[in-house]
Protein backbone atom coordinates (compact mmCIF):
# COMPACT_ATOMS: atom_id res chain seq x y z
CA UNK A 1 0.00 0.00 0.00
CA UNK A 2 2.89 2.43 0.61
CA UNK A 3 4.40 1.73 -2.15
CA UNK A 4 1.38 2.51 -4.33
CA UNK A 5 0.88 5.75 -2.63
CA UNK A 6 4.72 6.68 -3.05
CA UNK A 7 4.35 6.06 -7.17
CA UNK A 8 1.32 8.54 -7.22
CA UNK A 9 3.43 11.53 -7.20
CA UNK A 10 5.95 10.70 -9.84
CA UNK A 11 2.48 9.44 -11.76
CA UNK A 12 0.92 13.19 -11.34
CA UNK A 13 4.19 14.87 -11.85
CA UNK A 14 4.29 12.70 -15.20
CA UNK A 15 0.98 14.03 -15.99
CA UNK A 16 1.75 17.45 -14.90
CA UNK A 17 4.98 17.61 -17.85
CA UNK A 18 2.96 15.98 -20.02
CA UNK A 19 0.73 18.53 -20.62
CA UNK A 20 3.80 20.96 -20.54
CA UNK A 21 5.04 19.26 -22.87
CA UNK A 22 1.81 18.72 -25.42
CA UNK A 23 0.08 21.81 -24.56
CA UNK A 24 3.24 23.41 -25.80
CA UNK A 25 3.71 21.70 -28.65
CA UNK A 26 0.14 22.50 -29.69
CA UNK A 27 0.46 26.19 -29.07
CA UNK A 28 3.84 26.36 -30.48
CA UNK A 29 2.50 24.99 -33.83
CA UNK A 30 -0.20 27.58 -33.39
CA UNK A 31 1.66 30.40 -33.44
CA UNK A 32 4.36 28.92 -35.31
CA UNK A 33 2.37 28.49 -38.87
CA UNK A 34 1.69 32.05 -38.86
CA UNK A 35 5.59 33.45 -38.21
CA UNK A 36 8.43 34.33 -40.96
CA UNK A 37 10.89 32.22 -38.82
CA UNK A 38 9.15 28.60 -38.18
CA UNK A 39 12.32 26.77 -37.64
CA UNK A 40 13.43 29.15 -35.18
CA UNK A 41 9.98 28.70 -33.02
CA UNK A 42 9.89 24.91 -33.05
CA UNK A 43 13.59 24.69 -32.17
CA UNK A 44 13.37 27.26 -29.39
CA UNK A 45 10.15 25.25 -28.43
CA UNK A 46 11.72 21.39 -28.35
CA UNK A 47 14.52 22.16 -26.39
CA UNK A 48 12.43 24.62 -23.73
CA UNK A 49 9.62 21.61 -23.05
CA UNK A 50 12.66 19.03 -23.42
CA UNK A 51 14.87 21.00 -20.57
CA UNK A 52 11.51 21.03 -18.40
CA UNK A 53 10.48 17.19 -18.97
CA UNK A 54 13.86 16.14 -18.45
CA UNK A 55 14.66 18.32 -15.34
CA UNK A 56 11.57 17.41 -13.94
CA UNK A 57 11.52 13.78 -14.64
CA UNK A 58 14.77 13.44 -12.73
CA UNK A 59 14.36 15.38 -9.66
CA UNK A 60 11.23 13.11 -8.73
CA UNK A 61 12.21 9.89 -10.47
CA UNK A 62 15.91 9.83 -9.07
CA UNK A 63 17.34 6.66 -10.07
CA UNK A 64 14.20 4.25 -8.86
CA UNK A 65 12.83 2.45 -11.91
CA UNK A 66 9.38 2.09 -10.52
CA UNK A 67 9.18 6.27 -10.34
CA UNK A 68 10.32 6.40 -13.86
CA UNK A 69 7.37 3.88 -15.12
CA UNK A 70 4.96 5.89 -12.91
CA UNK A 71 5.94 9.22 -14.52
CA UNK A 72 6.22 8.03 -18.23
CA UNK A 73 2.78 6.51 -17.76
CA UNK A 74 1.18 9.84 -15.96
CA UNK A 75 2.90 11.55 -19.22
CA UNK A 76 1.42 9.42 -21.82
CA UNK A 77 -1.82 9.87 -20.20
CA UNK A 78 -1.68 13.34 -20.65
CA UNK A 79 -0.31 13.33 -23.89
CA UNK A 80 -4.01 11.64 -24.46
CA UNK A 81 -5.79 13.91 -22.89
CA UNK A 82 -4.26 17.01 -24.39
CA UNK A 83 -5.20 15.75 -27.87
CA UNK A 84 -8.77 14.73 -26.98
CA UNK A 85 -9.07 18.40 -25.57
CA UNK A 86 -6.65 20.55 -28.46
CA UNK A 87 -8.96 18.60 -31.34
CA UNK A 88 -12.13 19.26 -29.81
CA UNK A 89 -10.71 23.06 -29.39
CA UNK A 90 -9.29 23.07 -33.08
CA UNK A 91 -13.45 21.61 -34.34
CA UNK A 92 -15.35 24.28 -32.73
CA UNK A 93 -13.37 26.92 -33.64
CA UNK A 94 -12.98 25.88 -37.35
CA UNK A 95 -16.58 25.58 -37.12
CA UNK A 96 -17.75 28.56 -35.73
CA UNK A 97 -18.90 31.43 -38.58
Amino acid sequence: MHEALALMLPLGVGGVLGAIFFGGLWWTVRRAVSSPRVALWFFGSLVLRMGIVLAGFFAVCGSDWRRWLAALLGFVLARVAVTRLTRSADAETSHAP
